[in-house]
């Protein structure tokens, strides 16, 4: 079976939430014996030459020459080039600069072009494919396009963004796209024949809003990872995975302003993983910014407790599932908890308040509940076939029922 995964960025494992359900989607796919071949859309490069290697990549502004994906253009290039640059200056100057560039504090996605569109009906009907996988809304007007329309496809939300742009909008936040209601989200997502859902709540809403289309729940799969023997966990240590999205951003800020101190004098630490760190203008003592990690696992081993302060989001925290797959218990917002699977024994403590918030970290320090608890409830509700069930069900009949994972 040949599927075609329509991306504006090359999915990749231990980077950001989307990014790396989408890298689990592929891996499974591959592990079936399936075919898989990223159509990459828009002109989103972190550098103007990336090393993937993982499946074959093309697209209108790309060119592959082995297992490097190269920009096919110097408007491409350049824009590249100037994110890079982004990267190396301080947080609140690059913020500044990229807020001006879009008129908003936060880009929740950028629309598939007409163009872009049309190459990817130009390309399907070179080389058809037997199934098309959509990533989010935004790349939803390439079903649009004549002679896609008619496949069979499968739209991977990753979130409700209308919630999000509402939340964030309330919040104060300037959003692009400025304008993005239920029903806007219910016409793009109805293009699809399928619609995966990542957490329960949000595959309820998507099916009052697409009837007619057959709505699955396609969470995050999470294989429980036990820490090394000799492995021991360093008093006091936190820890938060984040990229430098404003939910991440604005969270910790709130954390640090309203949390931290009350914690003060308990000989506690922070270590902030990904690119929320480099973000901040600067953290209190006993911060520390580590950025982009390779290897996280030994990081989550050595923590005592992780934490999820985000105050404004949708979708399912995916950094929580990582927490828990690697032993850990997470001191949580109500807004970092939603679609979680409930359970007596979930290794996630709900805190709102700020001085609840410090309560709950001190009480789970004091008394630190064993590892295997955190494992088994990502054993019981995480597994590969339960997350991937619904995902195989829908690219039927093309896939053959031996494949289909045990639920």
């Amino acid at each position: 079976m040949r599927i075609a995964f329509v991306t504006d960025e090359l999915p990749r494992p231990g980077t950001a939430g989307h990014l790396a359900l989408n890298f689990a989607i592929i891996e499974w796919l591959q592990n079936l014996g399936h075919e898989v071949e990223v159509l990459l859309v828009g002109r989103r490069m972190s550098r103007a030459v990336e090393r993937y290697g993982i499946v074959p990549v093309c697209g209108p502004h790309v060119r592959s020459f082995g297992a490097y994906v190269v920009a096919a253009s110097p408007h491409v290039a350049l824009r590249s080039a100037a994110c890079a640059l982004l990267r190396r200056l301080p947080a609140a100057l690059a913020a500044k600069i990229r807020a001006m560039r879009h008129g908003a504090d936060t880009v929740l996605g950028d629309f598939t072009s007409p163009a872009d569109a049309a190459w990817c009906a130009r390309y399907a009907a070179r080389h058809p494919p037997d199934a098309l996988l959509i990533d989010t809304i935004f790349r939803a007007p390439v079903l649009a396009a004549s002679g896609l329309a008619g496949l069979n496809s499968v739209l991977i939300t990753h979130d409700l963004f209308h919630r999000r742009h509402r939340a964030l909008r309330s919040a104060g936040y300037r959003v692009q796209p400025a304008q993005l209601s239920r029903e806007d989200e219910a016409v793009l997502a109805a293009r699809a024949r399928h619609i995966a859902a990542i957490q329960p709540e949000e595959a309820k809403i998507l099916s009052l809003m697409c009837p007619a289309q057959n709505v699955f729940l396609l969470p995050m799969p999470a294989t429980p990872a036990i820490s090394p023997p000799g492995t021991g966990k360093l008093p006091g240590r936190l820890v938060f995975i984040g990229s430098a999205s404003l939910p991440n951003l604005d969270g910790l800020r709130w954390f640090f302003t309203e949390v931290w101190p009350r914690l003060r004098g308990q000989g506690l630490t922070l270590d902030l993983i990904g690119n929320c760190g480099p973000a901040l203008r600067s953290v209190p003592e006993g911060v520390t910014r580590l950025g982009r990690v390779e290897n996280i696992a030994p990081l989550l081993h050595r923590a005592s407790l992780a934490i999820a302060p985000l105050r404004v989001g949708s979708g399912l925290k995916i950094k929580l599932l990582d927490y828990a797959r690697h032993g850990l218990f997470t001191v949580a917002t109500p807004a970092s908890l939603d679609g979680f699977a409930p359970d007596s024994a979930s290794p996630f403590i709900e805190a709102k308040a700020p001085e609840q918030f410090a309560r709950a970290i001190l009480k789970q320090l004091a008394s630190p509940p064993p590892p295997g608890i955190a494992l088994a409830y990502i054993a019981r509700h995480y597994g590969t076939g339960p997350s991937f069930a619904g995902l195989a069900r829908a690219l039927l009949p093309q896939m053959d029922r031996a494949n289909l994972p045990a639920v």
